[in-house]
């Protein structure tokens, strides 16, 4: 009962602003599957923990054009000093997002290598030793 009063909650509430998800995203699919994501309205927070965290694992993405200009527009308004904490405060933004998502897969990752270690302990009794 709860999930579902939540649910209407939320639906109600994005009604009110004039959000309907069944027209708009929902066609053919069970409404009750699609996943609502509130985002904080402003990212000073973010930008703070990014600011402050030490940043010392490097990638290489390429990005486009346009996410570039995106980037630098962040940089301009003051929001980010370089186009590398701009990333990395949306890269941190878009996990949040996706952290229910994530968990599944780490879960999922843990199975997998508890798997692998057993198929190790099976080929070193079969084997012997080291496998």
């Amino acid at each position: 009962m709860r999930d579902e009063n939540l649910w209407k909650l939320i639906t109600d509430t994005l009604e009110e602003r004039g959000v309907n998800l069944g027209e708009l995203c929902c066609r053919g699919v069970d409404p009750s599957q699609v996943k609502v994501v509130c985002v904080a309205p402003n990212l000073a927070d973010s930008i703070r923990v990014v600011g402050d965290a030490p940043r010392d694992q490097v990638i290489v993405a390429r990005i486009d054009a346009q996410t570039a200009s995106e980037l630098d527009t962040w940089i301009a308004a003051g929001a980010a000093k370089s186009r590398s904490e701009a990333a990395a405060l949306f890269i941190r933004e878009g996990l949040n997002v996706r952290a229910d998502e994530l968990a599944t897969l780490e879960g999922a990752l843990r199975d997998v290598e508890a798997a692998r270690e057993r198929l190790r302990e099976q080929a070193r009794s079969v084997f012997g030793g080291e496998a």
